[in-house]
């Protein structure tokens, strides 16, 4: 899996770097702010990491969350906000083809994340998992995975948690690579994207 990992990223890094310089330049030029994202995320066995993202929202949209989600109030531990308002314009044209996502290539590099897994979660979201949940923490998180190619952000949390445990409990190179072949598609529909 490591190995597939390493070649998996490299390989997308030679052939999307054009397409990640072009991403960085609109990024830049169409708001205020640094060309990356980076957020504390959670990953293996609960190791926090730092994850690397293309900014799809205004510069000051971790303090404005607030006034969009009461975190606290969720019924589950994970939320997708429809329209959300701190969305850019480039930022929406990155979600609704998973660009934004392309620097984790680096933290796959890194051995952070692998390219399929479950997908990482905000600790704060993380700090309220069941012990149930956690069990989601027991691989590397991924850059895609069950949720990506069955439903993406329209995937109530239950039905997410129940794939990803399967995906770990069932775990298989095959099915990675069965992954991996049906994400291209799944982000060209752009069906799910937030």
């Amino acid at each position: 899996k490591r190995a597939i990992d390493l070649a998996g990223a490299l390989a997308l890094l030679a052939l999307v770097a054009p397409l990640m310089a072009i991403i960085a330049l609109a990024v830049k030029l169409d708001s205020r702010g640094p060309v990356l994202f980076r957020q504390v995320r959670i990953g293996q066995k609960g190791q926090p990491f730092t994850i690397y993202k293309f900014r799809s929202m205004v510069d000051d949209a971790e303090q404005a969350l607030a006034q969009v989600v009461d975190v606290d109030a969720l019924a589950a531990p994970a939320f997708k906000i429809q329209n959300d308002p701190r969305v850019t314009r480039v930022g929406r044209a990155l979600r609704r083809w998973s660009l934004d996502e392309l620097p984790q290539l680096f933290n796959v590099l890194s051995g952070e994340m692998s390219l399929v897994g479950p997908r990482p979660e905000e600790a704060r979201m993380v700090a309220r998992y069941t012990d149930d949940q956690r069990r989601r923490l027991a691989v590397k998180p991924g850059l895609t995975g069950p949720m990506q190619i069955n439903g993406r952000g329209d995937l109530p949390f239950d039905e997410r948690l129940r794939l990803e445990l399967d995906y770990i409990e069932h775990y298989s190179l095959a099915r990675d690579i069965k992954i991996l072949a049906r994400t291209l598609p799944v982000v060209l529909d752009g069906a799910g994207a937030y």
